[in-house]
């Protein structure tokens, strides 16, 4: 079987999770401000060109999808999902912290907007070489989610 030449290019795969968590937002003026919980989902896309070596068992592919499943769950969904998400120095959050198992306390507010600053900033370094993280997208309800996009951050 003779294969058509493809020019390599760029090309951008997705892969959703989903994960369960809950966060407080302090100082906030609304009803965010007291725990509650999420069903959070997050589309992570990722750049590059396929790999064109014949003989590799990648040929064909950016990165493998199960690759980039264990770089995500790894390192993000195995420390969030179902863990209560605090802002450093919020009140409780030291007492919390210690009473609770799953306790995140990061440096900033967990709004969805900062948390998928932070997790773009996690993934990006953890890509292999030639794998580049084009965007993140959480959604915190059905209806509403923050974006971060690499050419925005450039």
């Amino acid at each position: 079987m003779e294969y058509q030449k493809v020019v390599m290019s760029s090309i951008r795969i997705t892969r959703e999770f989903c994960f369960e968590g809950a966060h407080a937002l302090e100082g906030y003026d609304g009803k965010c401000c007291h725990i509650h919980g999420h069903s959070y989902r997050m589309a992570v896309t990722v750049i590059g060109s396929p790999i064109s070596e014949p003989d590799s068992p990648k040929n064909g592919m950016v990165i493998d999808f199960t690759d980039l499943k264990k770089i995500v769950s790894n390192h993000v969904i195995e420390k969030f999902d179902h863990a209560l998400v605090m802002r450093r120095g919020a009140s409780l959050s030291e007492e919390i912290s210690k009473a609770y198992g799953n306790v995140v306390i990061v440096d900033f507010q967990p709004t969805s907007e900062m948390m998928a600053i932070h997790f773009a900033e996690l993934l990006s370094k953890l890509l292999p070489k030639n794998v580049y993280l084009h965007s993140i997208k959480l959604w915190e309800t059905e209806k509403s989610c923050a974006a971060w996009y690499a050419q925005d951050n450039l």
